[in-house]
């Protein structure tokens, strides 16, 4: 911002950094919860009427995640967003 960012623009930069970390975990995290119920036979009895591989329970989980990311990134941004850019220079 002291180099002439909006606010709009350091709150989208930091927004972006967490749903791009979070994308990623899901994109990982998927395909590893995938395998490891294929090769965990006990956790198909610790749910109760859910199958392992659920594609919704899997995309309502991933979708969760995602919005609780983008939810908990956005207040650091928009702290970051209204810090006063000389009081940032000088520490």
């Amino acid at each position: 911002m002291a180099l002439g960012a909006q606010a709009t623009d350091v709150t989208w930069m930091i927004l972006r950094e967490t749903l791009w970390l979070a994308g990623t975990v899901a994109a990982l995290g998927i395909p590893a919860a995938l395998a490891c119920t294929r090769l965990l036979t006990s956790v198909s009895t610790m749910l109760f009427g859910l199958q392992p591989t659920d594609p919704v329970t899997i995309a309502g989980t991933t979708v969760l995640l995602i919005v609780l990311a983008a939810i908990a990134g956005y207040i650091p941004a928009r702290r970051a967003a209204h810090l006063d850019p000389v009081i940032a220079l000088r520490t």
